[in-house]
């Protein structure tokens, strides 16, 4: 939003206000017209509301820029407002396994503090090196993994077992969770 144009708004706002208090102090102080005080309440409270709803604060996304095809070197967690929560570094690594820890076994990528846990298998999905590029494979999960690669719009569902090259970019799907590869 230019500045310009939040000042105007601001002005806007601040003359609906007056005039809603003018017309407010004639209708009870001045005039005292008894039906009119409903309409000049309900045109107050309107004119709050409005106000209200225009100044609240705006959401930010952070945009997680990446540029398609460069170097894969960690994972990032993402909230549902796109923000990062959390990161894992995967650079030197061949093998990570993605899951939810337990007293049986523990995963590289633990989700098991994640929104939707339940929904997450304890080896989820693997993501293994080969010839120096990523790849991703569904382990027989419970609610499977999805990808969405940096230049498309729609998520692909993974079949169990057979590896999808990832890049820096793209997003995984671990039932609702989102990870960003950077």
């Amino acid at each position: 939003m230019k500045q310009g144009r939040s000042i105007w708004t601001l002005v806007l706002d601040l003359l609906i206000t007056a005039i809603s208090a003018v017309i407010f102090y004639y209708i009870f102080v001045v005039a005292k017209v008894r039906g009119a005080q409903v309409v000049a309440a309900a045109i107050l409270l309107l004119s709050v509301v409005i106000i209200a709803v225009r100044t609240r604060p705006k959401k930010i996304k952070v945009q997680n820029k990446v540029k398609p095809g460069s170097k894969v070197v960690k994972l990032v967690l993402l909230s549902e407002d796109g923000e990062s929560v959390k990161e894992w570094y995967i650079e030197g690594e061949t093998s990570v396994l993605i899951g939810k820890s337990s007293r049986h076994g523990e995963a590289d990528i633990d989700l098991s503090d994640t929104p939707y846990a339940s929904l997450i298998s304890a080896q989820h999905a693997v993501l293994n090196k080969a010839s120096g590029k990523w790849y991703i494979e569904d382990i027989e999960s419970s609610s499977g993994v999805g990808i969405r690669k940096s230049n498309q719009s729609k998520a692909v569902k993974l079949e169990i077992e057979e590896p999808s090259l990832l890049e820096a970019g793209d997003l995984i799907y671990i039932a609702n969770t989102r990870i960003l590869v950077k």
